[in-house]
């Protein structure tokens, strides 16, 4: 089932998001519906967070569906490391219309769980890396707009203030 994504300014988004504990048919469908949801959305990663939901996990796919070997689930996911710099465009589902530039490792090793319960380790690299940790920002109440500064963090905080003034987000 696609689910409707939830917008910057819903509380959610900019709160930590709890461990999952039970490995279940109701885990099972949640991931299935972040799926289905990411794709419609044309997006490559989707956190749990962006759907109302607000347990520590994440679906990533940077081929956005072209090739279903790469779609990755996380579930409990930690940061292991961290190295490089790669400063690119980003965009995010919860902040449609809006991209700026951001800087992040240019790879990250990630370990969590599978649907099933199994550890898995995953690295990512260039673009993987940084969807890795887009969705990371995700789980822990953040959103890409949030590592700008200055004018360029402050610039898309008033349009969506405005969208939000006028009915329009």
């Amino acid at each position: 089932m696609i689910r409707p994504i939830l917008r910057h300014g819903a509380g959610i988004l900019h709160a930590e998001a709890s461990p999952v504990i039970a490995f279940d048919k109701e885990l099972e469908t949640l991931i299935e519906d972040m799926v289905q949801t990411m794709y419609a959305a044309s997006g490559v990663g989707l956190a749990a967070p962006q759907i109302g939901v607000g347990f520590r996990i994440f679906v990533a796919d940077p081929s956005s569906g072209h090739s279903l070997d790469e779609l990755i689930t996380v579930i409990n996911p930690k940061v292991l490391e961290q190295d490089g710099i790669q400063t690119e465009e980003e965009g995010c589902l919860s902040l449609p219309g809006f991209t700026d530039r951001v800087n992040r490792p240019s790879r990250v090793v990630l370990s969590g769980y599978d649907k099933d319960g199994s550890s898995i380790k995953v690295e990512g690299t260039d673009l993987l890396a940084r969807v890795l940790q887009h969705e990371m920002d995700h789980l822990n109440g953040s959103l890409f707009v949030d590592r700008l500064h200055g004018f360029r963090k402050q610039k898309i905080v008033r349009r969506v203030r405005k969208l939000q003034r006028t009915g329009k987000w």
